[in-house]
């Protein structure tokens, strides 16, 4: 067989799809449902809300892993309702679920724990091949105050005051070979700045994903402006009483982010 570039990285449906998504919106917004806080019939409703309101994927998973049969139940209830990729974002192993279209196969690259670089990977490697899910490369860094994840994690949390750090971190996930990088401020923070978020994207050329603290449309819009390419919101759906006019507020807000970054680029 003749070896080439091209047929060396391969490249599944699903992140094409996403390719194409922020292509055509210039952002997109994905919805992160918590499996250890939500049942499998308020998670349907919520991707529903969500697919209506304008979120191009639905993310499952969380800090604290859960077994991977309610893994399974939330997937297959919410498919009756959706037919959005539904994409594993897992805390664990225990994670995984051959019903997902793909698996964000992350490293916690500032864990002090290898497992969390590269030992649970290979704990799961051969069950996501066996499972047939796609898995999608991602460099993921926790910055700001961490939240449960960086705890979890056993991450050595990078200060916003440390934006070179940072950089370094995004820089590094992209010479290793990671073909996205999300950069995650957990839960009940505050989101990371614009400034930080358009000094990471100056220095990468791969999609900038970016979560935690995202509450408001003004802050989706503010990020995305910066240089995000994809927006995850969690925590503020779970809080909401309207899912669906939240995450359409965050929606519209980076769709108008990516429309301004586009003009002052021009």
């Amino acid at each position: 067989m003749k070896v080439s570039g091209e047929n060396l990285i391969r490249i599944g449906k699903i992140e094409r799809y996403i390719y194409r998504e922020i292509e055509k919106y210039g952002a997109i917004h994905m919805t992160l449902i918590d499996p250890d806080k939500t049942s499998s019939e308020a998670a349907m409703k919520i991707a529903d809300a969500a697919v209506r309101a304008g979120t191009s994927a639905i993310m499952i998973g969380g800090s604290l892993g859960v077994g991977s049969s309610e893994i399974d139940k939330m997937i297959k209830a919410i498919k009756k309702k959706v037919d959005c990729p539904i994409i594993l974002f897992p805390g664990s192993i225990a994670g995984l679920s051959k019903h997902a279209d793909a698996v964000w196969f992350l490293s916690v690259l500032n864990s002090l724990n290898p497992y969390f670089i590269t030992g649970a990977q290979m704990q799961a490697a051969l069950l996501i091949k066996r499972y047939r899910i796609e898995s999608i490369p991602l460099a993921y860094i926790i910055v700001g105050t961490g939240g449960a994840v960086g705890f979890v994690s056993q991450a050595q949390v990078l200060p916003y005051t440390r934006s070179d750090l940072i950089i370094s971190y995004a820089l590094t996930g992209q010479m290793l070979g990671f073909r996205f990088v999300y950069l995650e401020a957990g839960s009940g923070g505050n989101a990371i700045s614009p400034d930080i978020v358009e000094s990471v994207k100056k220095i990468i050329d791969i999609p900038l994903i970016v979560g935690g603290g995202i509450r408001t449309g003004d802050i989706a819009k503010d990020i995305t402006k910066a240089g995000a390419d994809i927006i995850v919101t969690g925590t503020v759906i779970e809080e909401s009483s309207d899912v669906e006019n939240k995450i359409k507020e965050i929606v519209i807000g980076v769709r108008q982010g990516a429309l301004l970054r586009k003009r002052s680029n021009q």
